[in-house]
């Protein structure tokens, strides 16, 4: 009954296997922590692991909230023209939308880098 998931289970395990197998086989160096350069060429200056400062969590999530923001506008804009003033006063609200986003976060203070 269950022959094709349990079948597709174990290639997918042999498979990913496999590669880990290749890629033991294929590496230049076992501690990829020691491999030069890091940081576009520069010699390191801390370890590559080491912690970042709190100030740039706030950063990545304005980031990443921007990024999703255009993941919903490419579409949009591919279908504006067929869609007519509907999706530009819906496109207009969800911009509004992450522009309260935006001053909420400016007066809670992550836009300040000091």
């Amino acid at each position: 009954m269950f022959g094709g998931v349990v079948g597709m289970l174990i290639v997918s395990v042999v498979f990913i296997l496999g590669l880990y197998l290749v890629h033991r086989m294929t590496a230049i160096i076992s501690s990829p922590h020691s491999v030069l350069p890091f940081q576009s060429g520069w010699p390191p200056s801390e370890h590559a692991l080491s912690r970042y400062h709190v100030r740039w969590y706030a950063a990545t999530l304005l980031f990443l909230a921007f990024d999703v923001e255009m993941l919903f506008m490419y579409p949009w804009a591919v279908v504006v023209a067929t869609e007519g003033a509907g999706a530009v006063i819906e496109m207009f609200l969800f911009l509004g939308a992450l522009m309260v986003a935006v001053f909420w976060a400016w007066r809670e203070g992550a836009l300040r880098w000091v």
